[in-house]
């Protein structure tokens, strides 16, 4: 399937690093293409700044837990004096500095750090999601906007052609050769023009409103974008349902997402039960406390103290806690693959609609096509024929309404191509590479 154009992956470095576009008050005013859209919408949107935010902390979670691969240091001072029989004693004080390493634990800071690594790639797939989503948002409204631009210009051409229509009508009847009723007729053919023009107009407000809404832009300001100038949509460039559902196992983000929290779900299924197995620690301390300092701190070898030593401890009872997490975590483990599967099956679902949608998509485009065609050469022969005299003003208003029709039915389904098209790469989880080259 040809591509059509993305840039998902540019997300941090755009969405983060861009402070132009982040803190600029006004639509930019050139013509924006839907590129230029995406990018700015990226730019500019909260719900994908927090996922981003959500992905970086997971990042720093997952970093912190190398710390159990490390030996762990600890420093203290003290300053006191003791109080017996009434009496107070001189001021004692101290300093210390002690280290442990933990040595082994049959494997659970392993099964911890994969937990929290598994965590940090579905936290990944979640802001890949969320960007995919929010891409796919923006393209469809992008394409509305055009649709309805389309539509304010068809609302124009049947206003003209129903001006024409009433001023031929009303020379006709000033030469008496039509009756006061075809003047009638084609007046309200024209007051309804009017009035399809100016719902037209109101509709493409809004659609430019909901569009500058979504890149964070007050409703009210203005903004031109770009037509769609490629011309797709042929059954060469059909994939095979297989070959997209091949693609969506490997690359759509809430499968990824799936196995990812089902991976994190094991692992810590695993930590809970190491828990109850031994752990050998090695430790060691140096210390030095005295109660009669002076002026000089000299300090001596009988004021120094320290330690060595391994330590091996294993939990004998906790109430049960241990046994219930370890059976808490077993049945997370079993969520976590039933939503998987969950996922999958719904994952294939959307991949089969969006394709047999998108192919719909095609025939509707190339039947409106021809219905356009038609309408236009039969509103073209039935004006001509009324200007002779072969047709009556309900032949001619008919036909504008069936040319009214059709241009609408065409604009409403070329756009509906793009978004049905997009909706396919978005279900195979690929909307960054259909994005990204349309050429």
């Amino acid at each position: 399937m040809r591509k059509i154009f993305l840039i998902a992956a540019l997300v941090p470095m755009v969405a983060f690093g861009a402070d132009d576009c982040a803190t600029r008050n006004t639509v930019p005013e050139d013509v924006l293409s839907l590129q230029d859209v995406i990018k700015l919408g990226l730019c500019r949107n909260p719900q994908t700044a927090a996922a981003y935010a959500s992905l970086r902390s997971s990042h720093f979670n997952k970093n912190a837990g190398y710390a159990s691969y490390l030996p762990s240091v600890s420093a203290g001072v003290s300053a006191g004096k003791n109080y017996k029989d009434k009496h107070w004693d001189d001021w004692s004080y101290g300093a210390s500095i002690s280290a442990s390493y933990l040595i082994f634990d049959f494997g659970k800071r392993t099964a911890d750090m994969n937990q929290m690594i598994a965590t940090y790639r579905a936290a990944g797939f979640d802001f890949s999601e969320t960007v995919q989503n929010f891409v796919y948002g923006l393209v469809g409204t992008y394409y509305e906007l055009l649709n309805a631009d389309a539509n304010v210009e068809s609302a124009k051409t049947a206003l003209a052609v129903a001006q024409t229509a009433y001023d031929t009508a009303s020379n006709k009847f000033k030469a008496g050769v039509v009756a006061r009723a075809d003047v009638l007729k084609a007046e309200t053919t024209l007051a309804s023009s009017k009035l399809s023009l100016e719902r037209a107009k109101n509709n493409r407000e809004i659609t430019k409103g909901t569009l500058l809404t979504k890149l964070s832009f007050p409703a009210d300001q203005n903004i031109a974008i770009e037509d769609m100038g490629s011309e797709f949509g042929t059954d060469a460039e059909n994939e095979n349902i297989d070959e997209l559902i091949k693609i969506a196992r490997e690359k759509r983000p809430d499968l990824l997402k799936a196995s990812a929290n089902k991976d994190a779900a094991w692992h810590r299924r695993n930590s809970a039960f190491l828990k109850n197995l031994p752990s050998i620690s090695a430790s060691g301390s140096i210390g030095w406390n005295d109660d009669s300092i002076g002026d000089v701190f000299v300090p001596t070898s009988s004021k120094i103290n320290g330690s060595i030593g391994i330590r091996a401890s294993m939990p004998i009872f906790a109430g049960f806690a241990n046994m219930y997490g370890l059976r808490a975590a077993e049945s997370d483990y079993d969520r976590a693959k039933f939503n998987e599967q969950q996922t999958i099956n719904t994952a294939m679902m959307d991949v089969y609609t969006a394709y047999q949608n998108y192919r719909t998509a095609q025939t509707v485009l190339k039947q409106t096509e021809a219905l356009l065609k038609s309408a236009t050469e039969s509103e073209k022969v039935t004006s001509g024929m009324y200007k002779v005299g072969r047709a009556t003003m309900l032949d001619w208003q008919t036909a504008q309404s069936e040319l009214v029709d059709a241009q609408r039915q065409h604009n409403s389904a070329k756009y509906d191509l793009f978004v049905k098209r997009a909706a396919v790469a978005l279900a195979i989880g690929d909307i960054k590479s259909e994005l990204e080259g349309d050429k």
